[in-house]
């Protein structure tokens, strides 16, 4: 061990856990942890289904990347701006609890806007048929847009919320952490089987108009479910759970911090620049191999279920048989992968100790990341070769085995996905605490390395693999590359987390 100093943390060479969370703690983790399968029910839905449906809109796939632009963007400046101002909201609501109130709030609009794009367009003008609809994309852009700001709204307080209830503990952070990822999952599996029925319009019958065809109904019935798991979630949690009253000091620096602030007119802006000048060397590594992490992860979330409907299953957008049949397979395999996730983060803790660290799971499982993006090809490859058609001249889908080995590789996917979701974010929070710095403007911090990532991704994605024929393995080769050198990163320079038993710190700060 080394002695902290200013900026420096005592790093302990193995995860270590205190006493176990009393019943009393950890309810309140759980039920603020399932706002998470709120949450990502919408985002699988977006995950599995968007990128197909923007292009039916009328998109090309090269452009179709600049869509997703708005989320990165948007989490750029809302993540960190919302820690700032939720560290020091001194409302009788609690800190956290307004900002997660009025992101559900938001989501509910940004949801109705995207399920009624198609409505609204040809309402405002816009052709029935195929072909481009500007209309019915300008509102989607403006849903989805909305959906994003209003998703890191909730998902960064949320984070906060629970390391707040977790006491600064590490171990209780990552158990928190790990609740938050078994949730994502568990909205992952809801979103993903919702996305892959094909007859879920069925229950919903007015969603199918002149406008909005089985594809369209099936994704708004989609968007139905979400609002209602989402709205019933986050005020289960909100009515149940109340936040823990702060020390008189701390409210005290709160109101002196609030008093600063109304002579400034973008206060933010200041903590934000003296977090970034004031990192520790850990967090700065911390960021680092998070960036290269998601520069891997982002090309397969934007075009996993457009993967498996081209290449695997020699679909073409529009192509009402093939390309949706391979949509639906994605979305199923996307399932699948949900449910490693959701075993995978109830073990991430164990496995951790095993293997004889955080830092050390996260690495070797970004080798396997890249395996798994570099075996897209092999998949591929086997899928074009083995091509067949019937005898009217009808190109058939995949043979069991190339599509078996599609499924099994979303499903292996799950279990660095659990890592992704986890680790950096309790290191994230076990840092920030070992440095006095609030809890809400560090995980904005960590933000910054996750949207910078796919601001890139969305903005040379689409051109970059229309420069290499069109398809989506250019981007999954880079994938695999950036997921290689992130391991490397993480084995290499990323400090292990300190023991919560004797944390030797000096408190520095980010602020």
């Amino acid at each position: 061990m080394e002695n902290g100093t200013k900026g420096k943390l005592t790093v302990s060479s193995s995860l270590q856990v205190e006493q176990p969370l009393a019943p009393s703690k950890l309810w309140k983790i759980i039920v603020v942890a399932s706002i998470a399968a709120g949450v990502q029910f919408g985002w699988a839905l977006q995950l599995s289904l968007l990128t197909p449906y923007v292009q039916l809109l009328g998109i090309p796939h090269r452009f179709a990347s600049f869509i997703w632009l708005c989320g990165p963007i948007s989490g750029m400046i809302v993540q960190p701006v919302v820690g700032y101002y939720s560290d020091n909201c001194s409302s009788r609501f609690g800190r956290r609890r307004p900002f997660i109130a009025a992101g559900a709030a938001l989501v509910t609009i940004a949801v109705f806007l995207i399920g009624f794009a198609a409505d609204l367009g040809h309402a405002s003008g816009d052709p029935l048929g195929k072909g481009s609809k500007p209309r019915a994309i300008a509102v989607f852009v403006v849903g989805f847009w909305i959906l994003d700001v209003a998703n890191n709204m909730l998902q960064g307080p949320c984070r906060a919320l629970l390391a707040d209830l977790s006491g600064g503990k590490s171990g209780r952070m990552r158990t928190a952490n790990a609740f938050f990822s078994f949730f994502m999952a568990v909205g992952n599996i809801l979103g993903y089987a919702a996305g892959s029925y094909s007859h879920l319009f069925k229950v919903f019958p007015f969603s199918k108009t002149n406008a909005c065809d089985i594809y369209c109904a099936n994704l708004k019935s989609c968007f139905f479910i979400a609002i209602f798991l989402l709205l019933s979630l986050t005020t289960i949690a909100l009515t149940l759970v109340r936040e823990n009253e702060l020390p008189e000091k701390e409210e005290q620096e709160i109101d002196e911090k609030l008093a600063g602030a109304g002579k400034s007119k973008v206060p933010f802006f200041g903590e934000i620049f003296g977090a970034l000048k004031d990192l520790p060397r850990p967090m700065w590594i911390l960021l680092l191999v998070t960036c290269l992490n998601w520069i891997a992860w982002f090309p397969f979330f934007l075009y996993d279920t457009d993967w498996m409907a081209k290449e695997v299953f020699g679909g073409q957008v529009g192509d009402a048989r093939l390309y949706d049949l391979g949509v639906r397979a994605g979305a199923l395999g996307l399932l699948l992968q949900s449910v490693v996730l959701g075993f995978m983060s109830l073990g991430v803790e164990f496995l951790g100790k095993k293997i004889g660290g955080a830092k050390r799971l996260w690495g070797i499982l970004n080798f396997v990341l890249a395996i798994c993006l570099a075996l897209t090809i092999l998949i591929t490859k086997m899928a074009e070769k083995s091509r067949q058609h019937d005898a009217t001249g009808t190109l058939m889908g995949p043979t069991p085995g190339v599509k078996i080995g599609a499924l099994l590789l979303f499903a292996a996917l799950g279990i660095p996905l659990a890592v992704t979701f986890s680790i950096p974010f309790a290191l994230a929070s076990i840092f920030s605490s070992n440095a006095g710095s609030g809890q809400g403007l560090s995980l904005g911090v960590l933000n910054l390395a996750i949207v910078v990532p796919q601001m890139l991704v969305s903005l040379v994605g689409g051109p970059w693999d229309d420069l290499f024929g069109g398809g989506n393995l250019p981007g999954f080769v880079v994938g695999a590359v950036a997921a290689a050198a992130s391991g490397v990163l993480a084995l290499t320079m990323l400090p292990s987390p300190p023991a919560d038993a004797k944390p030797a710190v000096a408190m520095g700060g980010f602020h």
